[in-house]
């Protein structure tokens, strides 16, 4: 039994957080694939007779795709700690203490992760298995299941 305790304990590797983050990264696109569909309902519904597709400038589906994508791993963090990539590869985002991640830190960690995903590669490297945003939030992936 000591031996399970000590697997769900275990920092995840590189592997495990880039299948999830891959997994994540298709939920992110389902989700902007669901606002568009929304964007493009709405203009039907409030405009019929002259409907036309929205043509969405490189800005406003950058701010939009940023957006969707904090909001969603800082919710998943703060609330569970698990994004759908997370409960898929069994490993959770936890702070100190394996305690959960407090909104403000979940929000920073989410903003690093989008802004520098090329900063989870350190995992890798790292004696800890920590990424550059573990190390800076204090935060690690842990395995939740054997």
């Amino acid at each position: 039994m000591a031996g399970s305790a000590d697997v769900a304990h275990r920092t995840a590797g590189v592997v495990s957080r880039g299948v999830a983050a891959g997994i994540d990264l298709v939920v992110v696109g389902m989700l902007l694939g669901s606002v568009y569909l929304g964007l493009v309902l709405a203009r039907l519904a409030l405009t019929p007779g002259a409907f036309r597709f929205p043509a969405l400038d490189v800005v406003f589906s950058t701010a939009v795709c940023f957006g969707v994508a904090v909001l969603y791993l800082a919710g998943c963090w703060s609330v569970s700690g698990c994004t759908a990539g997370a409960v898929v590869m069994g490993v959770q985002v936890v702070g100190r203490r394996a305690a959960r991640l407090k909104p403000v830190v979940a929000l920073g960690r989410a903003v690093a992760c989008v802004v520098l995903p090329i900063g989870l590669g350190w995992v890798a490297v790292d004696a800890e298995r920590r990424s550059l945003q573990d190390i800076v939030f204090g935060s690690r992936v842990i395995y939740v299941r054997s």
